[in-house]
């Protein structure tokens, strides 16, 4: 229902070429939209956030495990330190530079669901790579289509069973935040970096969440900015310039 307004004009000229594609865009509808975010509301019933922080940070890597196979992308010893370094940093920021803390984690049942969904979005970054010459928009419209009947059936057992979304300010604002900004916003700028860079590089981006989120929390709910938090946003930024620098013959 948001995106229908934006993309209407441009889905008349392309829903041929969505339609003829289907099988594609029935993937990116299932994996991304729809099974994705399933399995991530599932799982953070269960375990705890700290989890998955930690479980979603292997998304570039299971992104770059798949796309060598299956499309045939090369990778280089840089890229791959640039990786791990970053990853330091994410763990870093995680676990607050509490070496302790991290041996102490625990996993739960809902950490399956995590690992289930960090699978299925590398998959979805896969897909995008045979996604239908059509307008941003009009992909998203499409994706989010499919998302939508994808969704229905367990939207309508989980109501059925006791359990239906309560219609509160609370609720509501957070329904529309979550449509707004992680959903449309997010999937439409995502969708976009991997049509640039590709899934691999784009997929990297990822480890920026953590120190972002740690920035935010500095910044909106004044929380205190502590060492950990700079060591880790620098082998974050300093990984992926790594990773990214260009060496000699434009490679």
């Amino acid at each position: 229902l948001i995106v229908l307004p934006f993309a209407w004009w441009q889905l008349r000229v392309d829903w041929r070429h969505m339609r003829a594609a289907w099988p594609v865009m029935l993937g990116l509808g299932t994996l991304g939209g729809a099974s994705f975010n399933l399995c991530m509301y599932i799982g953070l019933q269960t375990t705890q956030a700290i989890n998955a922080g930690l479980l979603q940070a292997f998304i570039p890597v299971t992104i770059l495990m798949l796309a060598i196979p299956i499309l045939g992308e090369r990778t280089s010893l840089r890229q791959l330190s640039g990786m791990a370094v970053a990853f330091a940093g994410v763990l870093a920021i995680i676990f607050q530079g509490d070496l302790a803390r991290m041996l102490g984690l625990s996993f739960t049942r809902g950490d399956i669901w995590i690992v289930a969904g960090v699978v299925l979005n590398a998959f979805y970054s896969i897909v995008l790579k045979w996604k239908p010459s059509v307008h941003p928009l009009s992909l998203l419209a499409g994706i989010f289509a499919v998302s939508s009947v994808a969704l229905l059936p367990p939207y309508i057992i989980e109501s059925l069973n006791g359990r239906p979304v309560p219609l509160t300010d609370v609720s509501i604002a957070a329904i529309l935040y979550v449509a707004l900004f992680p959903a449309v916003a997010a999937y439409f700028c995502y969708n976009r970096g991997i049509e640039l860079l590709g899934p691999s590089r784009a997929g990297v981006a990822i480890y920026l969440v953590p120190m972002m989120v740690s920035l935010l929390a500095v910044g909106l709910l004044g929380e205190p900015f502590h060492l950990y938090h700079a060591v880790g946003m620098a082998l974050i930024l300093g990984g992926l310039a790594f990773a990214e620098a260009r060496r000699g013959g434009g490679k």
